[in-house]
C-alpha cells in the first residue's frame, strides 16, 4: 500500500503523500526541491511523448571487480529500472528540439562511473553531430568509488566532450539538482553556459566536514547551498522546480539558431 505520508528529509515536515504529488515534491514549510524520479523529471519537462532514449542499453563495468559491486549495482537497477544513475535522450521542449541528460541520485547516489561518463560524453558528441542544444540536469554524490581511477578519469573524459561541444556554439544549459557534488560538480555540471540550480541544492566538490578538517577553519554558513554560489556569482540563476520548463523554453529561444 502506497504511504500517505511523508516527511521532508530536509525540516522533518510531514506532508501528506497526494498534496506533496502535487507540489512537484517540494516541501511547503522550507521549500526545499526533493527528489524526484528520473521519469517523473521527464514528464514535467519535455512535451508529452517526445522523449526518446539514446544508448540506454549501456549498463553494468566492474574494471577493477570491486568486492560486492555488481550485486549493489543490481539492487539499484531492480529498484528505479533504469540500467545506470544517467538516462540520456532526445526530447522537444516547447517548440525546440534537444538532447537531454538526467541524472538521478536514486541510482547509487548518481555517482559517476564509466558508463556515466560514457553516457554523458555520448550525449554531447550526439548533439555536436546534429547541432542541437544540450540540456543537462545533475544529482550526484561524486565519483564512483566501485571503479576507482576509471570512475575519477570520466571527468576529464566529459569536460573534453562539453570543450569539443563548445565549438558548434550552440548552448548548453546545466541545472544543478540537490546534491550536485564530486567529480560531477568538478567536470562537465559546471561548464554549462547556462548554470541554473534548484532552491536549496547542495553544491560542491569536497564535503563541509572534509573541508572544514582539512583548512582547520569555520565554514559561512550554508556556503554549499545554491543560494550563496548565486550570491557569490558561481551560477546564473535559480529556478523553482514549477517554473523550470517555462525558463528553459525561454532561454532556448533566445539562443535559437535560425538558418541564414
Amino acid at each position: 500500500m502506497e504511504d500517505l505520508f511523508i516527511k521532508c528529509p530536509k525540516c522533518g515536515q510531514v506532508h501528506d503523500m497526494e498534496e506533496y504529488r502535487n507540489n512537484l515534491f517540494v516541501c511547503s514549510h522550507c521549500n526545499s526541491n526533493n527528489y524526484i524520479s528520473t521519469s517523473k523529471r521527464i514528464e514535467l519537462l519535455v512535451n508529452p511523448n517526445s522523449f526518446v532514449e539514446i544508448n540506454g542499453e549501456l549498463s553494468f563495468q566492474d574494471p577493477i571487480k570491486f568486492p560486492g559491486y555488481e550485486e549493489k549495482f543490481y539492487k539499484f537497477k531492480n529498484r528505479t529500472g533504469q540500467n545506470e544513475a544517467i538516462v540520456t535522450g532526445f526530447a522537444t521542449i516547447g517548440d525546440y528540439d534537444i538532447l537531454l541528460g538526467i541524472l538521478d541520485a536514486g541510482f547509487m547516489m548518481g555517482s559517476m562511473g564509466s558508463i556515466v561518463g560514457e553516457k554523458v560524453t555520448l550525449l554531447f558528441e550526439e548533439a555536436l553531430s546534429r547541432d542541437l542544444p544540450v540540456i543537462m540536469f545533475s544529482a550526484s554524490g561524486g565519483a564512483r568509488m566501485q571503479e576507482g581511477m576509471f570512475s575519477l578519469m570520466q571527468m576529464a573524459k566529459t569536460a573534453a566532450a562539453v570543450e569539443r561541444y563548445s565549438k558548434s556554439n550552440n548552448v548548453y544549459i546545466s541545472v544543478l539538482t540537490n546534491p550536485t557534488t564530486g567529480g560531477v560538480c568538478a567536470s562537465f555540471a559546471f561548464l554549462g553556459d547556462i548554470i541554473l540550480a534548484e532552491p536549496q541544492a547542495v553544491i560542491g566538490f569536497a564535503g563541509a566536514r572534509v573541508i572544514k578538517q582539512t583548512i582547520g577553519e569555520e565554514l559561512p554558513e550554508g556556503f554549499q547551498t545554491s543560494e550563496y554560489l548565486l550570491e557569490h556569482g558561481l551560477i546564473d540563476s535559480i529556478v523553482e522546480r514549477c517554473d523550470m520548463k517555462k525558463t528553459l523554453i525561454k532561454l532556448l529561444k533566445f539562443h535559437r539558431r535560425d538558418d541564414v
